[in-house]
Order: structure tokens, then C-alpha cells, then sequence
């Protein structure tokens, strides 16, 4: 078991949902969480809450589109911090739209936010971690980077890269002492349907009542904490929807009736 008091955890997506409540967890657990989103002020919210569990806590701000700041960025943290522990890769966007209706720059939008900043990001990170002497890489994942689900095709895709990228980054780093937690979840309950990309770009500012009856963000937060502590491989997080993923896997043709008649 880990010992995560004391540890520098950088969090991604840190201002609400799964991130928020990761940032109160982590803080329980006597860690030095770093919080990082585009929302400067609910950040200091967030922080104002961790300091009640732990000593140390640190506001980031980050547009996590803006890639060619993340040295800087980096060199922010571990200037502040003294090392980077553990990085949560949270932040991400989802997708409400049909492909069909889709443009492509939206597409490639989605796939730079959720997969090519996320690993941009990581890579720095792990250049630190690999100079300090170890650390843990964890990218919050989704089911949809198991399957196919409608209305998310660019989504999809991009959690399935992060699967492909994370699962092969974790056979490269066997004995340089960084470990890497891949977390799907299923449905949680936040605003991910709400702040999901349209066809347009804007928000969808829709709450999907999958959604809505999701697993509550603090209890997901909490089996993350426990499977990170645990130095878990991969973890799915969530309720029955879970088990779309093994009937996909050991009942490919039931999968492929059930998923076209789930609704949002």
C-alpha cells in the first residue's frame, strides 16, 4: 500500500466533479494536492477545502489547449512543489453530436484536449519523475475507451488512444519506478453531459439522467485513492453500466443490439 501523506499530487480538471472531490480525497490523505483547471476562482474554493484536511495546497491555473505553455507550466510546479509525485490526468471534454453532423475541427478539438494534451503533459511530468527517482502516472479514462457509444465518436476515440498510450507507456517503464493507473469510469454523477461539445462547439447544457443516477463523484474519487494506493493497474469505477464492457468482450453480438437502444 502507498503512502500518500506528504506526496505532491498534481490534478488536472481539479475545479468540480471527479477532479474536485480527487483533490478533497488526496487532501485526507495528508497529500500535497497542486489543482489545476481554467478556473482560477473555483480552484481557490477547492483549496480553501483541502486546507482543512492537509497543510500544503497550491492553485495552477491551466488551459490545457495551449500546449506549447506546459514546460513553463511544469517547471511552475516542481519550483513551488520541489517534485511532482503524482500526476491525474482528469480533465477532459465529452461529445454530444452525431458524426454525420460533425465537422472535423471538431474532432480534432476533442482529440487534442482529452488525448494529445494529456500526454503532452505526461511526458514532461515523467522526465521529472524519471530525474527524482520514480512516481505514479494516472489518466482518468472512460468505458467509452472500451466500446463504441453513440454520440461520442471523437470522445471514444480519444479515450481509446489514451488506453493504447498508457497501457504500452506502463510496459516501457517496468523498473524505472513510475507506475501507471488507468481509471475508466462509467456514469458518475457531474456535469460532464452538461459541458459535452456539440456539432457547433458549445456546450451541450444538457444533464444525461444516465447521468443524473450515476455513482456520486466522492464515492469514485474514493475507489480512485484506494486503487492508486494499491498501485492498481487499471480500474473500472462505477455502477451496472460496468458490465457493458464484459458483455462486449465475452458477448460481442448482444453488445452490438444492446448499445444502439441505450439512451443518453
Amino acid at each position: 500500500m502507498k503512502d500518500l501523506n506528504g506526496k505532491v499530487v498534481w490534478i488536472t480538471g481539479a475545479s468540480s466533479g471527479i477532479g474536485e472531490e480527487l483533490a478533497y480525497a488526496f487532501a485526507r490523505e495528508g497529500a500535497f494536492p497542486v489543482l489545476s483547471s481554467r478556473d482560477a476562482q473555483k480552484l481557490e474554493v477547492v483549496k480553501k477545502k483541502c486546507l482543512e484536511y492537509t497543510s500544503k495546497c497550491w492553485v495552477q491555473p491551466v488551459d490545457l489547449s495551449k500546449i506549447e505553455g506546459f514546460p513553463k507550466l511544469v517547471d511552475a510546479v516542481v519550483k513551488e512543489a520541489g517534485r511532482i509525485d503524482l500526476l491525474v490526468n482528469n480533465a477532459g471534454r465529452s461529445q454530444r453530436s452525431w458524426a454525420k453532423e460533425t465537422p472535423i475541427e471538431i474532432d480534432r478539438a476533442i482529440m487534442e484536449l482529452n488525448f494529445f494534451s494529456v500526454i503532452s503533459l505526461s511526458k514532461l511530468v515523467l522526465a521529472q519523475m524519471l530525474k527524482t527517482g520514480g512516481g505514479h502516472l494516472v489518466v482518468v479514462s472512460s468505458i467509452t475507451g472500451k466500446f463504441g457509444f453513440p454520440m461520442r465518436t471523437a470522445y471514444s476515440a480519444s479515450k481509446h488512444a489514451l488506453q493504447g498510450f498508457f497501457e504500452a507507456l506502463r510496459a516501457e517503464l517496468v523498473g524505472d519506478g513510475v507506475d501507471v493507473t488507468i481509471v475508466s469510469p462509467g456514469r458518475i454523477n457531474t456535469n460532464v453531459s452538461k459541458n459535452a461539445m456539440t456539432e457547433t462547439g458549445q456546450a451541450y447544457n444538457k444533464m444525461d439522467a444516465g447521468q443524473a443516477n450515476g455513482m456520486p463523484a466522492d464515492q469514485c474519487a474514493a475507489q480512485i485513492v484506494k486503487a492508486i494506493r494499491k498501485n492498481k493497474k487499471e480500474i473500472l469505477v462505477g455502477r451496472k453500466e460496468l458490465m457493458m464492457v464484459h458483455i462486449r468482450r465475452f458477448f460481442p453480438a448482444l453488445f452490438f443490439k444492446m448499445v444502439t437502444k441505450i439512451k443518453n
